[in-house]
């Protein structure tokens, strides 16, 4: 437990000496008196995927005992289009594993995440964290394991081009300083996102930077850590607050939008996912370091759920400017090792029993059988329009599925491909793959399709999947690509009605 508190960023983990998944209405209490603390913000996602919060002056220890107890009551109908406004009353209650220090506010404030209640008490059937939870506990029935997940989030930084050390176009992967203009930007928002509680792997510029009208785009990236999915959906969720409200305060534009023009790198949110048996054991890999039947059946059932996911995890008509070929996105339903053409890739893993680490410092070694812990497989179709509670809820369903497909290993063995499929050359392969949705139209058409699966067991609501039809259906945008790509006016207004989604 103590590798837990040391070197964590959370103040509040420092202070209590306690993990935040430990923390009780008392240690909540303790530190709002010992540190002075004025304001209790609750903060809770709604229906856009955004954040919303309510402020509390602290007055007294009972008020505060009050509102940590029993929450507040909000307007559910101004939350989510599926809640009528005529009983639209929902409680909030705080989860005190989720607080933190707000790293914004002037007046001394705590900050804690919510879930949703209805008047009986009951968590809110087709809210996002529930239908999670319900998704997670569902995986851990059948397969007995943790479903465990991460996300890399990509986005575009805006500032005005200072013409100092241009970058080469869309050669921005990884670049240093003064090439890269906002690595500080990135590093200040990966330290704020540390201490709100947040696990993050690393951080880097990416591919995409290019120059427009007087303005500079840089793409960047912040990769988290494998944790439970519910945390990683929490982790996502008040990251992009982060760095949304740090490029406010220092006068640049953040997007996480897929697509911001034509022949750009769009932004995805791969999301990476593990599981790990009842002693915390990574079973993605067999007895002789490949991947285990238990990771096969799980991306099987992707492959058949894929078209499906996109209605959770690519969620506006600019989400399909970004699924064409040749960007480093998937097109495709298919999957590959370090392959990045396909829809699911299991990333390059520490599996040789070489020590690299003695290699390059004589003297040192590496705890090798650690290495194994590390692998996991990645979906690189979402992008950061999505939900990401559904998103995570409708990976979770689908890699649950794979496990209860009999035929599931022969599915895996059908989908692998070992090459880049939009080569010439493999022209045929291509062929026999089944493509993904190219809009949100068509995301709605093969959610309705699988809706049972996603029903089973009541994780998701017919409700919420009947609402998420509907909304994909209202953009009428089956033929929007096209009409986009000979009309930049179209483009453009496109770009900008979609600029701030998720």
């Amino acid at each position: 437990m103590d590798s837990e508190i040391l070197l964590n960023k959370n103040h509040l983990v420092k202070t209590l000496c306690k993990p935040a998944r430990l923390f009780t209405k008392d240690d909540i209490i303790d530190y709002v008196k010992s540190q002075d603390i004025e304001m209790i913000n609750f903060m809770y996602p709604a229906e856009d995927g955004k954040l919303k919060t309510l402020n509390f002056i602290i007055n007294d220890l009972e008020y505060l005992d009050t509102i940590l107890s029993f929450g507040e009551r909000v307007d559910g109908s101004s939350l989510f289009s599926h809640i009528e406004a005529g009983n639209s009353d929902l409680y909030v209650l705080p989860r005190f594993r989720t607080a933190f220090r707000d790293p914004f506010a002037e007046i001394p404030t705590l900050t804690m995440l919510c879930s949703f209640f209805d008047k009986e008490g009951n968590p809110v059937e087709n809210s996002p964290m529930h239908t999670l939870e319900k998704a997670c506990r569902r995986f851990r029935e059948v397969t007995g394991l943790q479903f465990e997940a991460m996300g890399e989030l990509e986005f575009y930084v805006i500032a005005p081009d200072d013409h100092t050390y241009p970058a080469i176009d869309q050669h921005g992967y990884h670049e240093s300083s003064p090439y890269a203009k906002f690595n500080e930007f990135r590093t200040r928002c990966m330290s704020l996102i540390a201490s709100t509680g947040g696990r993050i792997k690393y951080g880097h510029s990416e591919v995409g930077n290019f120059t427009l009208d007087g303005m500079i785009y840089e793409q960047n990236e912040i990769e988290f850590l494998p944790v439970a999915a519910e945390d990683a959906a929490d982790q996502i969720a008040v990251a992009k607050w982060i760095i949304r409200s740090l490029a406010r305060q220092m006068g640049y534009l953040v997007t996480f939008a897929p697509k911001i023009t034509t022949g750009k790198a769009g932004s995805g949110m791969h999301i990476h996912m593990r599981f790990t048996d009842s002693n915390g054991r990574n079973v993605m890999l067999d007895k002789s370091n490949r991947l285990s039947d238990d990771a096969r059946k799980a991306i099987a059932g992707m492959m058949v759920m894929a078209p499906s996911v996109t209605a959770f995890g690519n969620t506006n008509p600019t989400s399909y400017f970004r699924l064409v070929p040749h960007q480093e996105a998937p097109t495709s339903v298919c999957w590959g090792d370090r392959n990045r053409s396909v829809l699911v890739r299991v990333p390059l893993g520490w599996t040789s029993d070489k020590d690299m680490c003695a290699t390059v410092n004589p003297g040192s070694k590496a705890m090798l059988g650690m290495a194994s812990q590390k692998q996991t497989v990645e979906i690189r179709s979402a992008d950061g329009s999505a939900d990401i509670y559904l998103l995570l809820a409708s990976l979770a369903v689908a890699c649950r599925h794979g496990w209860e497909m009999p035929d599931a290993l022969e599915i895996a063995r059908q989908t692998y491909v070992n090459v880049n499929i939009h080569s010439i050359e493999n022209a045929d392969k291509l062929n026999q793959l089944t493509n993904l949705p190219a809009s949100c139209a068509e995301s709605a058409i093969a959610l309705e399709k699988a809706k049972d699966i996603y029903e089973e067991a009541g994780v998701f609501s017919p409700s919420l999947i009947e609402s998420t039809i509907k909304h994909l259906r209202a953009f009428n945008d089956t033929t929007l690509i096209q009409e986009a790509r000979h009309d930049e006016t179209l483009m453009r207004s496109l770009v900008e009605k979609y600029l701030h989604c998720g």
